[in-house]
């Protein structure tokens, strides 16, 4: 089999289609469904399509509620989502919705997620925010997942953080990054398609740095920039913990991460600014003056971050998701075992 195609709209509806059969409403499971596909287009293959077995093993196992019962508490400045178990995309996109409700009469506001499982690409939900005119960072706590040669074992989440900004006139600025060398969903990638990780992504069971993806999963993944990476997630165990009103480590139910996925049951802190109530009269205008002199001063191969995955998102819309062998046999065995085939726009 070669890279097949299938359009944005098929493959929502077939995910949608998906979710809505393991037991969720049919409106949170076209939610999640646009969340992802939309993922998918946006470039960041490891928090796309490849997740939907994933996610439907976790709903029929109970570690993710498919009719959640989630409820939003709002005192000033502060929306507060209980998740009750919700799928993330689910969880994220109905708090960003809460939150920025709330920026009309407020210039911040801090959602704080309780119980929720994975979000996918935390950049989403920056986008999400910036789409709309408003800043966003995204925190979000997970297992312990990182560690340095020598810790005894994985000591910190590689709790993700996100970043969207509005420039006025072109595609929001939006910054979506792991605090570890590398995503764990790469390894995921990599280990279901039996090949190795790069030098100084991970260590095995032992401490010691590797290259073998299915080891890399039973050890550490290993902090960006040492001990600097290890500072940023400190500081989002601190907000997306804390903060956040998170179940601490030594109560939670899951305090490693599964070796299929990611960690359900986590807490998240969004942090939503309106810069029409925050900032002065000046905030577009410095914005587009800055990205400008950033692609001046970065010459031809210069780009935002944010800018290639619009431009994937709008080709990917017009010409259809071009998706790897590997990810296509994965995608029509799961249609296979569900009943429900994907139906492709180019033959295999």
């Amino acid at each position: 089999m070669t890279a097949r195609t299938v359009s944005a709209a098929a493959a929502t509806h077939w995910v949608a289609t998906l979710l809505e059969g393991a037991g969720m409403a049919g409106d949170e499971a076209c939610l999640a469904a646009e969340a992802i596909v939309r993922t998918e287009l946006r470039g960041v293959r490891t928090h796309g399509l490849t997740r939907i077995a994933s996610y439907l093993e976790k709903i029929r196992s109970g570690e993710v509620n498919p009719r959640p019962d989630i409820r939003v508490d709002r005192k000033p400045g502060i929306c507060t989502v209980d998740a009750d178990g919700a799928l993330g995309q689910v969880a994220a996109t109905l708090a960003v919705r809460e939150g920025m409700a709330m920026l009309s009469s407020s210039p911040s506001v801090i959602c704080r997620i309780r119980n929720c499982g994975h979000l996918g690409a935390l950049g989403l939900y920056a986008l999400q925010a910036a789409e709309n005119g408003h800043l966003a960072m995204v925190f979000q706590r997970t297992p312990p997942l990182m560690a340095l040669p020598g810790f005894a074992g994985p000591a910190v989440g590689n709790n993700p953080i996100a970043f969207g900004c509005p420039i006025p006139g072109q595609a929001p600025l939006v910054f979506d990054m792991a605090c570890s060398v590398a995503a764990r969903g790469h390894i995921l990638v990599a280990a279901r398609e039996k090949r190795p990780i790069p030098e100084g992504w991970a260590l095995d069971a032992e401490g010691r740095p590797t290259t073998d993806a299915d080891a890399a999963l039973d050890g550490a993944l290993m902090p960006m920039a040492d001990h600097k990476g290890l500072g940023l997630a400190m500081m989002a165990e601190c907000l997306a913990g804390a903060l956040a009103g998170g179940e601490p480590e030594s109560r939670h139910k899951m305090s490693s991460a599964p070796r299929s996925g990611a960690a359900g049951g986590q807490s998240t802190l969004i942090w939503l600014v309106n810069p029409a109530l925050a900032a002065d009269d000046g905030f577009g205008e410095y914005l587009r003056e800055w990205a400008q002199a950033f692609r001046a001063r970065a010459g031809e191969s210069g780009r935002l971050p944010g800018e290639r995955a619009a431009a994937l998102e709008l080709s990917g819309l017009a010409k259809g998701l071009t998706l790897s062998a590997e990810l296509a046999r994965e995608l029509d065995s799961v249609g296979s075992a569900e009943r429900q085939a994907l139906v492709w726009d180019s033959p295999s």
